[in-house]
């Protein structure tokens, strides 16, 4: 063999780095249409991080139950103490008989998955750097930080205002942009009655005009929307990775429509807790805004995504918020003596600073919003 021949056989056994590193951001959906049987070094977590090193982290949570109905019956009083309970000490909850019907969120699984089923180079139209693109196509958890690469494919619709940002959805399937904006109309709703409920469980009259705090149902109305529709391809090996690391959401509520695959774990006095799918339910989250809001009477709490082997898991998340261009702070009704201000204020610029400028951690960006003693 002479010398050139020998050189070109190591260029063939030896792809180029920056190569491989494409075939990374182009998503885990193309990493498995390429018939890989094992989970690249890429996506491999260090062994303390992996969530098949306890048997614990297999055991199942069951979450309070919040009745949408009832909320808004006679009962309200007694729901809404519930809800209370229930920010305090699981910042999470699920929500039946929210009014939704079934058929439109069949619909929306439907065609979420029709999305993510489409040939890359209709996929790749929506790919984008930029996290405040009004529409993303991406991987991972933070692509463009994250140094262990999260086993998720996602797309995030801005969802306000409605009439700019709808020309820019996917319109294939050709039925998306159509379910997808009867879902972000609904879940809004939802969030609003949702929002309501909170303020009356911290006392607070969402109803009376104040000249030291804005309406913030109203600031709720007007705020911003984010849908995040979520694909976690079946793993070889989905002890080694995750479909999203421990972390909080950032803003006032989070919805979720997990699907009929479980998944989802939330953190929960210091173990890793399974929440089994509920049919016809959703979930929904405290994030940091909240936390902030109620100046740390209700909490943002940490939880993660498995993967498994047998079956692709779909979900569909809309986040809410106030504006993007408004601060979130305590509510002054919240504070006094005894209960000292514990955040700094803060908003949507600062926490796009923040991810924009390291690998997101678990709640390090709601820590770097808390005062100091």
């Amino acid at each position: 063999m002479t010398p050139a021949m020998a050189c070109l056989e190591v260029e063939t056994k030896i792809p180029d780095a920056d190569s491989v590193e494409i075939q990374y951001q182009k998503g885990v959906i193309h990493l498995c249409d390429t018939g890989i049987k094992n989970v690249p070094n890429k996506y491999i977590l260090p062994v303390y991080e992996r969530p098949g090193e306890k048997k614990v982290d297999k055991c199942n949570i069951k979450l309070p139950v919040i009745d949408f109905a009832e909320m808004q019956g006679p009962n309200r009083s007694q729901v809404v103490k519930s809800l209370a309970k229930a920010c305090e000490e699981f910042g999470f909850f699920q929500v039946t008989n929210h009014g939704i019907p079934h058929d439109i969120l069949h619909e929306l699984e439907d065609v979420v998955r029709r999305f993510f089923e489409m040939p890359f180079e209709e996929r790749a139209k929506f790919m984008s750097t930029d996290m405040r693109a009004p529409v993303r196509y991406g991987t991972s958890f933070n692509q463009n930080k994250d140094g262990v690469f999260c086993w998720r494919d996602f797309l995030k619709l801005t969802c306000h205002p409605l009439s700019e940002v709808l020309p820019s959805w996917p319109s294939s399937p050709v039925d998306f942009r159509q379910a997808m904006l009867l879902y972000s109309k609904k879940t809004n709703m939802m969030f609003q009655t949702l929002m309501n409920a909170v303020l009356e469980s911290l006392g607070l009259d969402s109803t009376t005009e104040n000249d030291d705090e804005e309406d913030i149902l109203k600031q709720c109305e007007e705020g911003s929307q984010l849908m995040v529709a979520n694909c976690y391809p079946t793993c070889p090996e989905p002890d080694l990775t995750l479909g999203m690391p421990p972390h909080s959401d950032y803003g006032f509520l989070t919805l979720l429509l997990q699907g009929e695959a479980e998944g989802l774990q939330i953190q929960h006095k210091g173990k890793w807790l399974i929440v089994k799918p509920l049919a016809n339910s959703f979930v929904v989250n405290v994030g940091d805004h909240l936390e902030i809001f109620s100046n740390g009477r209700y909490k943002s709490v940490l939880h993660r995504v498995l993967v498994n082997s047998k079956r692709t898991r779909i979900s569909v998340a809309s986040l809410h918020s106030l504006s993007f261009s408004t601060t979130v702070r305590p509510s002054p009704k919240l504070i006094d003596e005894k209960n000292p201000r514990l955040y700094k204020d803060t908003d949507f610029a600062s926490f796009m600073e923040y991810v924009s400028s390291c690998e997101p951690k678990e709640k390090n960006f709601l820590e770097s919003r808390k005062l100091t003693c």
